[in-house]
């Protein structure tokens, strides 16, 4: 692979990382090529990029969008790294090898994840990941709890309509009797 090629594998990897805000750093070394077949197929499915690159290609594109390669060096990019990016959820990933793995398996490893501006490193992270809300999913919850409160008065109102009901017609039979 000559100078060219690498430069353009690293601006591509460089608008990845600018375009995506999680991906997945893991390890599928020892795979055979029909688990990273099906691994792939996998990912496609869920509207997940899975690409693998150099290790010094990551440094290169991750010193170009300024984040602390060091950190990344001695956690993360060490031996066989493929990447996962998700456009739209920092958990689909998560999950994805979670249910890969139910198959049989601990590959592909996690070796670490970018979500949010956060960096997890490490295999127990994977757990933690997959349980992360999604934005729909908060914002659903946020409308439910808003909800809460009026259809709460909504129902007790509704539950007493009876009774609200028989005080007006007894105090506008009241008014009646007095005229």
């Amino acid at each position: 692979m000559n100078k060219e090629e690498k430069s353009v594998i690293i601006e591509e990897l460089v608008e990845k990382f600018n375009n995506n805000q999680h991906y997945y750093f893991t390890d599928a070394s020892g795979l055979t090529v029909a688990e990273v077949n099906a691994f792939r197929k996998l990912c496609y499915e869920r509207g997940i990029e899975f690409k693998v690159f150099k290790n010094t290609m990551i440094k290169k594109a991750l010193k170009r969008i300024e984040t602390d390669v060091d950190t990344w060096d001695r956690a993360i990019l060490k031996g066989f790294t493929g990447i996962l990016f998700s456009k739209e959820s920092g958990k689909t990933p998560a999950t994805l090898l979670q249910d890969f793995r139910k198959k049989g398996g601990i590959k592909p490893a996690l070796k670490g994840a970018y979500i949010e501006k956060e960096l997890y490193v490490g295999e127990e992270s994977l757990s933690a990941l997959s349980k992360l809300k999604t934005k729909n999913e908060l914002i659903g919850e946020i409308i439910g709890l808003l909800q809460s409160p009026a259809s709460n008065v909504i129902s007790a109102l509704q539950s007493g309509k009876h009774k609200i009901a028989g005080i007006v017609k007894t105090l506008s039979d009241k008014k009646e009797e007095n005229n």
